[in-house]
């Protein structure tokens, strides 16, 4: 008995900074002790499960994976992004340290490209004030007009596996697409590939699909923001630091822009009383766009996939 608890004490330890991970996922990660950071875990609990249990792997769900995070573990190898985004990993730090960093591409893409579209389809639709006048008893038939978007002009930044999917959808529904990506491998047919500005500037209702770095942090600003035409829609589904909230909001409370769809803010969960709340056409969700069930399960195992697959490269 005494041997089979060593063996078990004795086996590799994967941190999850989160409180779950899919069955599937587990059922990989069979040989390794699986510890859970809970919910909202900040950089001092993590650095404390890390210290404690020394993991060669970290499932990165939510909260930041610091320097700190990463010296904490002697053993730790690789951090598996459970998703697309790896902006909340150093990755800097990561590489002088030898720990590889991998996302889960392409796991949650499906998720994210509709509900980019139920964000678009919101904005253009008017459908939560609607639904919110219908229930105070307003019959606004006689006043309100939607946008149509056949025959507008869907400009994307971020062409990858979310971008192309809200394309396919927007050529159906008989939309003009534009998009700006440097590293697109190849652009799907009928999309016209422009300058960053020129996607901006030409824009009726502008997605977001690109990772955050330093040299796009705050890409819709003022200055960019002014340039995009009247009553224009603009959607993030990526990372809330592509867009210089205060100047959104103040588009919004303008009329410069029609509405904005947002899934993804600058810091997360935002405050009570943050000026997003008050407007009425900033059409919010708390960064749920790749959280379904099916994407549940296929970040969980891609990310595990990942882990496996360094540790097995290295061993």
């Amino acid at each position: 008995m005494s041997a089979v608890l060593e063996q078990v004490a004795a086996r590799d330890a994967v941190l999850v900074t989160g409180a779950d991970l899919a069955e599937q996922a587990l059922a990989l990660l069979a040989g390794y002790d699986v510890v859970y950071a809970g919910k909202t875990p900040d950089e001092e609990a993590l650095v404390a499960l890390a210290r404690q249990h020394q993991p060669v792997a970290i499932i990165a769900r939510y909260g930041r994976i610091t320097e700190r995070v990463l010296a904490a573990s002697g053993k730790l190898r690789v951090v598996s992004k459970h998703g697309t985004g790896i902006d909340t990993i150093d990755v800097d730090a990561a590489k002088a340290r030898g720990i590889a960093v991998r996302a889960a591409a392409g796991a949650n893409a499906p998720a994210v490209a509709e509900h980019t579209w139920a964000l678009i389809l919101a904005c253009a639709k008017a459908v939560p004030q609607l639904d919110r006048r219908m229930h105070d008893g307003h019959w606004d038939k006689a006043t309100h007009k939607s946008l149509e978007l056949r025959g507008r002009t869907l400009g994307l930044v971020g062409l990858g596996a979310i971008g192309a999917r809200v394309a396919a959808v927007g050529q159906a529904l008989g939309m003009r697409v534009i998009a700006h990506d440097p590293f697109a491998r190849a652009t799907p047919e009928g999309i016209d590939l422009l300058p960053l500005a020129d996607v901006i500037a030409g824009a009726d209702v502008l997605s977001l699909h690109c990772p955050l770095t330093k040299d796009n942090a705050n890409m819709l600003n003022a200055d960019t923001l002014a340039t995009m035409r009247p009553g224009a829609i603009v959607v993030n589904t990526a990372r809330g630091g592509l867009i210089d909230e205060a100047a959104l909001a103040a588009a919004l409370r303008s009329g410069a822009l029609r509405a904005a769809g947002l899934d993804s803010f600058q810091v997360e969960p935002f405050a009570p009383g943050h000026p997003f709340t008050g407007i009425a056409n900033a059409i919010l969700s708390p960064h749920i766009g790749g959280v379904t069930d099916d994407a549940y399960v296929g970040m969980g195992t891609a990310a595990a996939q990942n882990v496996l697959a360094v540790l097995e490269q290295q061993a």
